[in-house]
């Protein structure tokens, strides 16, 4: 299932490396969504805005293991291209070393610090002690979630998008499966919805470490590789840190507008939590299939066949654009519907926040399909300075336009922040595409 993305035709290529991941996300985001969609119609519409009310915190533990993720898939993928095998194999180990000890820490800080992050965002009384719940299950779960986001970037690498996705498909059947017999069947709650997920992830993450181990067995080399090398965590550490970072910020920059949201009551919360997590799985989508453009630039960087990413950034363009359509004309026209499927009975309050939103937002998708294809080639090349300027300049922008916006025009106001930071971050990011930034002297890593 390894495959090698520096020969045949980059569009071809391309595209069947990416279906695969862009069906994993979908999978992925399933699960995610599920977990509201039965909280709200089998707990009701405060079990909703728990959830909701605690995502955001969530977001920052997924936004550091997929900075993880994109450090070692970046310096792996390079290395392969490259066919250095042996010190691939190091940086495969030095990952998942890093990544544990990493997991454990969060873990411990994020049990101790539940109650005062909730108290932070302003999560209102009649919903805090579910949302505290939700997150505490939720942090125990770390260790399987960073492991498993580490492993599937290690697939990637390799140009194997496959084996995640089997890992993803059978996870979230189960996961949803669990939320059912949990909440609907146990009556368990906000509890039950995140004892799903935790017992999902611990599965996956087993089942993936195990291939994982197995598949690297295929790979002989003369002398045996090190299992931890702190030159190869420096070079991990030169993408990961600055994807941390850009993710991690992207994170607190949602906090900051959850506890804007937060401030409206948990009607709005409910509405807005069922919106954002139909936004974030098309973002989710998009960002995926940004991921295997960075893959692809990443090991022709390697192979030094420069000449190949600018038609892998053209195909990628023309697969997100494709995918940007219909999630534009379901949100913007179907946006009521939409809303049903997470609440039975949602209030007038939660209703119209949730179809204000998606109409608001869904119209601007083509753009930030831009940002994140010029952003993949960014990343796969090690530009990460350009391709963190893009990132934190839409989300500054974001923030403090929601907190302007939000006085004359109300939560509405929140929601249109959105599209003028997409709109600038295109711009940013799409101009150092087209300045070449991301044609850098990307030297090849060894260990002597």
């Amino acid at each position: 299932m390894v495959k090698d993305l520096t020969v045949g035709k980059p569009s071809k290529v391309l595209w069947a490396f990416s279906i695969p991941m862009f069906i994993s996300v979908i999978f992925q985001q399933l699960y995610n969504i599920a977990d509201s969609v039965i909280a709200g119609k089998f707990a009701g519409e405060d079990a909703l805005a728990a959830v909701g009310a605690s995502y955001p915190i969530t977001m920052i533990f997924m936004a550091i293991a997929v900075g993880s993720n994109i450090g070692c898939a970046v310096v792996i993928s390079q290395l392969f291209g490259a066919k250095q095998i042996r010190e691939m194999k190091t940086a495969v180990y030095t990952t998942l070393i890093s990544s544990l000890i990493l997991s454990g820490a969060l873990t411990l800080l994020g049990l101790i610090f539940t109650s005062p992050l909730m108290r932070m965002i302003q999560t209102p009384d009649n919903i805090f002690l579910d949302g505290a719940l939700y997150l505490r299950i939720y942090i125990a779960g770390l260790i399987f979630l960073f492991l498993y986001n580490v492993c599937t970037g290690i697939f990637t690498s390799l140009g194997d998008s496959k084996t995640p996705l089997y890992f993803l498909i059978a996870s979230s059947l189960g996961n949803i499966a669990l939320d059912i017999v949990f909440v609907a069947v146990f009556k368990w709650g906000v509890a039950g919805v995140a004892l799903a997920t935790f017992l999902a992830q611990g599965v996956s993450c087993v089942l993936a470490l195990f291939t994982l181990f197995k598949r690297l067995r295929h790979f002989v080399v003369e002398k045996k590789p090190d299992y931890f090398s702190y030159m190869m965590f420096k070079k991990i550490g030169s993408i990961a840190v600055p994807s941390i970072l850009q993710q991690s910020f992207i994170s607190i920059g949602n906090i900051f507008i959850q506890s804007l949201v937060n401030g409206f009551g948990s009607s709005v919360i409910a509405g807005y939590s069922a919106a954002i997590k139909l936004n974030t799985f098309t973002i989710t989508s998009f960002t995926t299939l940004g991921n295997g453009l960075s893959s692809f630039t990443a090991q022709n960087i390697g192979a030094g066949k420069t000449e190949r990413i600018r038609d892998g950034f053209r195909a990628g363009m023309r697969m997100t654009l494709l995918v940007a359509v219909p999630f534009f004309l379901l949100f913007f026209f179907g946006g009521e519907r939409m809303i049903y499927l997470f609440l039975n009975e949602p209030s007038e309050d939660a209703l119209q926040t949730g179809i204000v939103f998606l109409r608001i937002v869904s119209p601007f998708y083509f753009f930030i399909c831009i940002k994140l294809m010029a952003d993949g080639v960014l990343r796969g090349a090690g530009a990460m300075n350009y391709f963190m300027i893009a990132t934190f300049s839409d989300l500054i922008i974001r923030v403090i336009l929601s907190f302007i916006l939000c006085k004359p025009f109300g939560s509405s106001g929140i929601w249109m922040s959105w599209p003028l930071g997409w709109v600038i971050g295109a711009a940013l990011s799409l101009g150092f595409y087209l300045k070449d930034k991301w044609i850098v002297k990307t030297p090849i890593l060894t260990e002597d």
